[in-house]
């Protein structure tokens, strides 16, 4: 547990208050209590600072006038809290070894220290380094490898070669490695595309729940150090996510995107194939990608939510927006003659 002397000194940040107060945890502002630390990032939360029972809040320093009980002074409050709370994890260190279980092939090549869990399949050719956890029910295919310090949760599959970097988490239920949709028309129906690629993920980078990264068709789908994929995302074959992108839940990216570095992409967005975005694009919630973007900045599609009576109203003009500009343009020639 804590001090807030030795959280100040953690976080790199300014104390106002005892030093030797203990913290046990982190709680919202309005339901913090003495023993545990809160944060305000949000002015919206403002009003919520003069009653919290917080033994102390993380705020800006020109916010600490206001705060009624001791402060952490950091300039950006909501990173100071995300580091923070690495010091209240609650989770016991997987034990290193191999659980008796497990099915390790005798062709695959295990660091002394690895945390391999009950009922998981290691194949031929797999290489997993150091402190690598393997949860309950993982796969991992022929010739994958699997970079140290990273944990795979429980019912993690890997297909045949995907390479995973360092310090990576990947959660449940994902798949890395399963074929792209490739198919050919024929007279007899849909020939398959074998799917002769890998999958990349770099250093430090997280997926989460039930995600989907499917393999190449002929070269291996990349993600870059650094990119964080949220649950339920599709990545189809050939995409390539750069450095330090950030992918939101039901996203869906069709084959071959390629999304640059410093991207974030909302909940719900769609990205047609065999298109790039370049670094530094913000693609806001439910858009929908269809052409490549070259700029940097904010992007939007789609239309915000109204009651149903106006949203049809507005559906029927823009069905007629083609007529009415084929109206106006001529309207504007009778006026030039």
């Amino acid at each position: 547990m804590p001090t807030l002397g030795e959280l100040a000194a953690f976080l790199g940040v300014g104390l106002r208050g005892d030093p030797a107060t203990a913290v046990v945890g982190i709680a919202p502002l309005a339901r913090a209590n003495a023993s545990q630390l809160s944060f305000l990032a949000n002015a919206r939360y403002l009003g919520q600072l003069q009653h919290t029972q917080a033994a102390a809040v993380i705020l800006r320093p020109d916010q600490a006038d206001g705060c009624p009980v001791a402060c952490l002074l950091a300039d950006n409050p909501y990173l100071a809290f995300a580091r923070a709370t690495t010091l209240f994890v609650d989770e016991a260190p997987a034990p290193a070894g191999v659980h008796p279980s497990a099915t390790v092939s005798p062709l695959a090549q295990l660091a002394a220290n690895v945390s391999v869990g009950p009922n998981v399949v290691i194949d031929n050719g797999a290489a997993i380094a150091e402190g690598v956890v393997l949860g309950a029910n993982c796969v991992v295919g022929e010739r994958c490898s699997i970079g140290a310090g990273t944990r795979l949760h429980p019912g993690v599959v890997l297909y045949r070669d995907v390479r995973i970097g360092e310090q990576c988490t990947v959660h449940s239920n994902t798949v890395l490695g399963a074929d792209g949709f490739g198919f050919a028309p024929s007279p007899e129906g849909w020939q398959k595309i074998h799917q002769l690629g890998g999958v990349r993920i770099g250093d430090r980078v997280e997926i989460g729940a039930c995600a989907t990264i499917d393999r190449g068709a002929l070269e291996d789908t990349v993600v870059e150090d650094g990119a964080i994929i949220d649950n339920l995302v599709q990545i189809a074959h050939n995409c390539h996510i750069g450095k330090n992108t950030a992918i939101a839940g039901c996203t869906g990216l069709a084959g071959s995107t390629i999304i640059g570095a410093n991207c974030t992409l909302a909940g719900g967005v769609g990205v047609v194939g065999h298109v790039e975005i370049c670094d530094n694009v913000h693609i806001t919630g439910m858009t929908m990608v269809t052409k490549s973007i070259t700029e940097p900045g904010s992007y939007s599609s789609g239309t915000p939510m109204a009651p149903t009576r106006d949203w049809k109203r507005s559906a029927v003009r823009f069905a007629q927006l083609d007529s009415i500009q084929k109206r106006l343009a001529g309207l504007e020639k009778q006026q030039q003659q």
